[in-house]
């Protein structure tokens, strides 16, 4: 088992030689060398913050006539690193694209979404092994400080992710924070503040179709049709869902109690400040609470109901 732990760890090596190769040869996926236009919507997340649900949802919000599925997806909200840059500047503007990039000065119009990061790991562990990443049945209590410390992704780790956001536009009328929580609790009403934002008339209807066609049940549906032919699935194990739990709270039962303490250990106080619960020994010092402020997530009154 450890020779294919070994095994694992030098495919991910590869896959990074790989990826620079691409990028001198100009064959890799625009990425941070996206053309960027000054009406661009970006959908900002770490990864696996439920960034592909909000992508449904918008896509059924702006395009209630044709509804979004995996087979369609990159072609109204795409993502930046899976398409390249001369298909992204035909799509008609505004363009709302989707980003996993920590702090860009140049997207100038943002929604984030964030989740509670004891969940990002446990979904993160999964979407690894999904991709083979990961082999199956690799130690938990050996993922989580990897996790911790972003050795496998070039964004940055979870709390710098967020910080990097929330210190330079928190706040700002050109920035909306949304929690992947509040979208399970209510997701009627935190699509209102996306059309809001977006500038689009919603009824309640309206809003409450885009959210039944973007339900966990209609996407695994989906994924089982069109995981195939989905550019971020088609390489992927068949056997492990992309769509899995879609739920809130999976990590008291997938992480041991000193891994998850772990996590609050490395970013307890910017979890506290945004709402998540932890160790009273992890809560928010000073200099955090007053980096997030009150007002980041967008209050106001959003007529939804019938």
């Amino acid at each position: 088992m450890g020779d294919q732990w070994k095994g694992s760890e030098m495919r991910w090596l590869l896959r990074r030689f790989a990826r620079s190769a691409r990028v001198l040869l100009d064959r890799e996926r625009v990425g941070r060398g996206l053309t960027v236009w000054p009406d661009d919507i970006f959908l900002v997340s770490y990864p696996k913050s439920g960034n592909t649900w909000l992508r449904f949802l918008i896509a059924n919000l702006v395009y209630p006539q044709d509804p979004a599925t995996f087979a369609n997806l990159e072609s109204k909200v795409p993502s930046i690193y899976v398409n390249h840059d001369r298909k992204l500047r035909r799509l008609p503007r505004p363009r709302i694209l989707k980003s996993p990039e920590s702090f860009v000065a140049r997207y100038e119009r943002v929604i984030y979404v964030l989740r509670d990061p004891r969940d990002v790991c446990v979904s993160y562990y999964h979407y690894l092994v999904k991709y083979r990443e990961l082999p199956q049945g690799y130690p938990m209590k050996q993922f989580v400080p990897r996790f911790i410390a972003d050795e496998f992704e070039h964004y940055g780790a979870w709390g710098d992710h967020v910080l990097s956001w929330l210190a330079m536009r928190g706040g700002g009328s050109n920035f909306l924070l949304l929690r992947y929580e509040d979208l399970l609790d209510d997701p009627e009403l935190e699509l209102a503040k996306i059309a809001h934002f977006l500038k689009i008339d919603a009824t309640y209807p309206k809003l409450v179709r885009a959210v039944q066609l973007s339900s966990a049940d209609r996407m695994r549906r989906l994924e089982k049709l069109q995981s195939h032919k989905w550019i971020s699935t088609k390489r992927s194990r068949q056997d492990m869902p992309f769509v899995r739990s879609a739920t809130a709270g999976e990590w008291k039962s997938a992480l041991s109690e000193d891994l998850a303490f772990e996590i609050e250990k490395a970013w307890g106080p910017i979890m506290h400040a945004l709402g998540y619960e932890v160790h009273a020994s992890h809560m928010a010092r000073p200099n955090i609470s007053d980096l997030l402020r009150s007002d980041i997530f967008r209050s106001g009154s959003y007529p939804i109901r019938p």
